[in-house]
């Protein structure tokens, strides 16, 4: 690394990379992470830790770290009632490699959810992917599929037995990557009214 370079990275901020998101209850971590353990034996891949088993409702990225406390009030600024998910569905995105858990039907509150937390964020000048890509909701369960034939498999599987996913919180989480993989910290936890 030359000289130049050491110094503008020692200029830069520090920062944090983060993202609000759903976190399912513990029972519901344990399914989910079966489901991702056996598809990954069958098709290939890495399944998801239970310990990063989540809905992202808005990943923001590199951010300062100066930004959290506005981020967090972001976050507090965010009204909405609580819901239930229902998890019915598994999907396969070839682009991204990987198998995912949703839902058929897209509950009214999460999309409220959504719509609050992107919108505050907006006013506050931050930009999520999912402002930019569109919202569509997911829970990773396998990383790194191979390519090639997966995608019939994952389309034959097609859905899942209904798991009730009861939504009384969100969070805003920091992610440090590892060559292992993620490890996510909570910096904040809203409750839904």
């Amino acid at each position: 690394m030359s000289a130049e370079s050491r110094k503008a990275d020692q200029e830069r901020p520090p920062t944090a990379r983060v993202f609000f998101a759903l976190r399912p209850p513990e029972a519901l971590v344990g399914t989910l992470a079966d489901v991702a353990r056996h598809a990954a034996e069958r098709l290939g891949g890495r399944p998801t830790r239970c310990d990063t088993i989540h809905l992202t409702l808005a990943f923001l990225g590199d951010v300062p770290v100066d930004d959290l406390p506005v981020l967090q009030a972001i976050g507090d600024s965010v009204q909405c009632s609580r819901f239930t998910l229902r998890i019915d569905r598994l999907g396969y995105w070839q682009h991204k490699r990987l198998l995912w858990a949703g839902m058929s039907d897209v509950v009214d509150g999460l999309r409220d959810l959504h719509r609050q937390l992107q919108g505050a964020l907006a006013a506050s000048g931050y930009r999520s992917d999912s402002a930019a890509h569109g919202f569509a909701p997911h829970i990773t369960l396998v990383r790194h599929m191979p390519s090639g034939g997966a995608d019939s498999k994952v389309t034959g599987a097609g859905n899942l037995h209904p798991l009730d996913w009861p939504c009384s919180n969100f969070f805003l989480f920091k992610s440090d990557l590892h060559s292992s993989g993620p490890d996510y910290a909570i910096l904040q936890t809203y409750s839904l009214a």
